[in-house]
C-alpha cells in the first residue's frame, strides 16, 4: 500500500488495491483494458514529479540546484561580471574614432582585454591558500565553495586562454590589417594623434611595446598552461628524450613561476597601448594590484614560515608498496584540524619545489606525521634519500604464512642516524576538515587516499580516550560522557596490495584495542583477491578465520581488523547506512583517484533523496 502511495497523500483507490490483490499484472491472457489498467497501476506507483518529461526534468533540474547552489551562483555572478565588462568596454569603442578604421574588431580585442584583466586578477586569489584556509572557519563558509578552488582557477584559466585568442586574433588579423590599408587621409584623421601622426606598418606593429610583449605574453602563456593539462602534468604523454622532461609534475611547478613574467609584462602592455593615454584610463594595475598584493603576502609568509618554522626528523619508516612514513616534532603554535595538509620541501632533493601531503597525526599528538608514497621523480629520490638512512636501522624483518614482509624503520635516538632537512608550510585546509559538523561519518580511502582520514580516526581515539578518563573521574556526572563531533564513523580502506596494510596497522590495533563501544567500525578491502565465497579464494579465506579465531590477528593485514576480498557493494553500504540512521547527516568522505568520485556522489544523492537520511559527499582526488 506504501508503494501505491509514492506521494505520501495517505490513501489509495479502491482499483488500485483490487488491481493488486488480483494479481493481474502479472496474470497470462490479460485482456486489453485489464493491460490498460495495469499499466496504469504501475503508472500511480511512480511519484508524480517523474510522470512526465517535463515534471521529471524540472524536479532533477530543482534537485541539481539545491545542490550546487554555490556553485551555481558564484559562476552565475563570474559570468554576468565577464559579459557586462566586454559589453561596456564592446559599446565604448564603438562610439570612438577607432571604430570608423578598425570596425567591430576593435570593439571585439578591446572587450575580450576587460574580461582578461579582471581573469588575470581573479585567478590568482584561489591558489591563496592561507587566506582561504582562514575563510572556511568564517560565516563566508556558507556561500561559497571553499572546496572547489583548484577547479574555478581551471575555469579561470580557460576563460583567459578563450580571451587571449580573440584579443589577439582580433588585433593581428582585422585590426593591424585595417590600420595599415587603411587611407592616409582617414587614418590621419581619425587615429593620427595616437600614432604620432605616423601610419605604422605590419613589423612595425609587432615590434612596438605593446606588440613584442603581447607576443612574450602569448608564448609564456601557452607553454605554461599546457604543461599544467592533465597529460603532462601527470606524465601521461611520453615525449622523445629530450623532450621528456618537459612531462611531470617539475615541469608543471617551473612553468608556472613563468607566469611571474607574464604579470610584469602585463603592465607595461597596458602602460604603452596607442589608443589611450590618460593615466587614469589605463585599469590593468587596478584590477591585479589586490590580488597580485594577497598572492605575494602569501608567499612572504611562506618564506617566513621556511625560515623560522623548524622540525626534527624523530622517526621514519619505509613500507611496502614504497611508502614513506616520516615523524616530525610538532612546531610550537602550529596548530591544525583533523584533514588538513602542509607542504614539505627537502633542500636534499630540490631547493626550489613545495609537495603537499596530508597530515596523518591528530591535533592532540605530540608530533606531526605525513605517509609519501612514490609516485614521481621529487617522491622517488626523496625515499631513495631516507631508504640510505633506514638501511641502517632494519627493526623487522620477518616470514609468516601470508607475506615476506620488510619494514625499514629509522629511529632519531639512534646515534649514527643523520636525517635529511625537511621544511614544512601549512596547515591549509581540506574538505575533510569538516568532518565534526556530521552525526555520522563515512571515511573512504582508496590506496594512499586513506591519509586524510587517519588523522580523523586519531582524533576520534584520542576523544573516545578522554571521555572514558572523564567517565571514570566524574562517573555521577553524565554531563561529562558527551563527546562532540560525530557520534559513529566508518572507515572504509580500499587497496590492492597487501603490504599497504603496513601503513597503518598500529592504528588499526589502536582502535580495536581502545574503542570498546564500537564507536569507530572500520572495513579493509584488498582488491587483488577473489571476493568472500568464490571457490577461488576459500583456502585463504579459511586460513583467515582459523588465525582469527585463535589469537583475534587477521593474517592479511597483521592487524586486529578483519580485511575483506573484493570491493565493497557500496549500494549495500549506503543502504545499511541509511536504515541503521535514520534522520542524521552523514559526511561522506571519499579520498583517492576519481575512479569512485561519480559513483559515491550519485549514491549519496540519490539515498538523499529516497530516505530519510542525508548523505552529504566531500572529495578529494589525486
Amino acid at each position: 500500500m506504501e508503494d501505491l502511495d509514492p506521494d505520501q497523500l495517505g490513501y489509495i483507490e479502491i482499483w488500485q488495491l483490487e488491481t493488486l490483490l488480483r494479481g493481474l499484472v502479472n496474470s497470462e491472457g490479460q485482456s486489453e483494458k485489464m493491460m490498460k489498467r495495469s499499466h496504469t497501476l504501475l503508472k500511480t506507483m511512480i511519484p508524480r514529479r517523474y510522470r512526465n518529461p517535463v515534471g521529471h526534468f524540472a524536479n532533477k533540474f530543482t534537485k541539481f540546484a539545491h545542490e550546487n547552489w554555490k556553485r551555481i551562483w558564484v559562476l552565475g555572478f563570474w559570468l554576468a561580471l565577464n559579459m557586462s565588462l566586454f559589453g561596456w568596454k564592446f559599446y565604448q569603442y564603438r562610439r570612438r574614432a577607432a571604430f570608423e578604421v578598425m570596425g567591430y574588431c576593435v570593439c571585439i580585442a578591446k572587450g575580450a582585454a576587460e574580461t582578461l584583466k579582471l581573469n588575470m586578477a581573479l585567478i590568482l586569489l584561489p591558489v591563496c591558500r592561507n587566506t582561504i584556509t582562514r575563510l572556511r572557519s568564517t560565516a563566508l563558509n556558507y556561500i561559497f565553495p571553499f572546496d572547489d578552488n583548484i577547479n574555478f582557477h581551471k575555469i579561470i584559466a580557460i576563460a583567459i586562454t578563450i580571451g587571449s585568442f580573440l584579443h589577439t586574433i582580433s588585433h593581428v588579423t582585422c585590426d593591424f590589417p585595417r590600420l595599415i590599408s587603411c587611407p592616409e587621409q582617414k587614418f590621419m584623421q581619425n587615429l593620427g594623434a595616437d600614432f604620432q601622426f605616423k601610419q605604422p606598418t605590419y613589423p612595425d606593429l609587432l615590434a612596438s611595446t605593446p606588440g613584442w610583449t603581447g607576443i612574450i605574453m602569448i608564448v609564456l602563456m601557452s607553454f605554461s598552461f599546457t604543461l599544467a593539462t592533465h597529460y603532462f602534468r601527470r606524465n601521461v604523454v611520453k615525449l622523445p628524450s629530450p623532450f621528456h622532461y618537459l612531462a611531470g609534475f617539475n615541469a608543471f611547478w617551473y612553468a608556472h613561476h613563468l607566469l611571474a613574467i607574464v604579470y610584469v609584462l602585463l603592465i607595461i602592455h597596458s602602460f604603452f597601448i596607442f589608443l589611450t593615454h590618460e593615466w587614469y584610463k589605463k585599469t590593468t594595475w587596478m584590477y591585479i594590484v589586490v590580488p597580485v598584493t594577497f598572492y605575494a603576502c602569501e608567499r612572504l609568509i611562506r618564506a617566513f614560515r621556511e625560515k623560522n618554522i623548524r622540525v626534527n626528523i624523530v622517526r621514519a619508516a619505509i613500507y611496502p608498496g614504497d611508502v614513506l612514513s616520516i615523524h616530525m616534532t610538532k612546531p610550537p603554535g602550529f596548530k591544525y584540524k583533523s584533514g588538513m595538509y602542509l607542504f614539505v620541501k627537502c633542500p636534499d632533493v630540490s631547493p626550489f619545489e613545495w609537495h603537499p601531503f596530508s597530515i596523518t597525526s591528530a591535533p592532540g599528538d605530540d608530533h606531526l606525521s605525513v605517509h609519501i608514497r612514490t609516485l614521481g621523480d621529487w617522491t622517488n629520490e626523496l625515499r631513495n634519500i631516507f631508504g640510505k638512512v633506514c638501511e641502517v636501522q632494519v627493526t623487522s624483518k620477518k616470514a609468516n604464512l601470508a607475506r615476506l614482509e620488510t619494514t625499514v624503520v629509522a629511529d632519531g635516538a639512534f646515534q649514527e642516524t643523520i636525517f635529511p632537512k625537511l621544511l614544512i608550510d601549512g596547515p591549509y585546509g581540506a574538505p575533510a576538515q569538516s568532518y565534526t559538523k556530521y552525526d555520522i561519518l563515512l571515511l573512504i580511502g582508496l590506496g594512499i587516499g586513506a591519509t586524510p582520514f587517519i588523522s580523523i580516526l586519531k582524533d576520534l581515539l584520542n576523544n573516545i580516550k578522554s571521555n572514558e578518563e572523564m567517565q571514570s573521574m566524574h562517573s555521577s556526572d553524565t554531563n561529562t560522557m558527551k563527546s562532540k563531533g560525530p557520534e559513529r564513523a566508518y572507515f572504509y580502506w580500499v587497496t590492492r596490495e597487501q603490504g599497504s596494510f603496513e601503513w597503518f596497522k598500529g592504528v588499526m590495533n589502536d582502535v580495536a584495542e581502545s574503542d570498546h563501544n564500537n564507536i569507530i567500525e572500520m572495513h579493509n578491502y584488498l582488491t587483488s583477491v577473489y571476493e568472500e565465497g568464490d571457490a577461488r579464494s576459500a583456502l585463504i579465506a579459511m586460513v583467515q578465520s582459523l588465525q582469527h579465531a585463535k589469537d583475534g590477528v587477521d593474517i592479511v593485514s597483521g592487524s586486529r581488523i578483519r580485511t575483506h576480498f573484493a570491493r565493497p557493494n557500496w549500494r549495500k553500504v549506503f543502504s545499511q547506512l541509511a536504515n541503521t540512521h535514520k534522520c542524521s547527516r552523514i559526511g561522506v568522505f571519499y579520498c583517492g583517484s576519481p575512479t569512485l568520485t561519480k559513483q559515491l556522489k550519485e549514491l549519496s544523492h540519490e539515498f538523499s533523496h529516497t530516505t530519510t537520511t542525508r548523505f552529504h559527499f566531500h572529495k578529494e582526488n589525486f
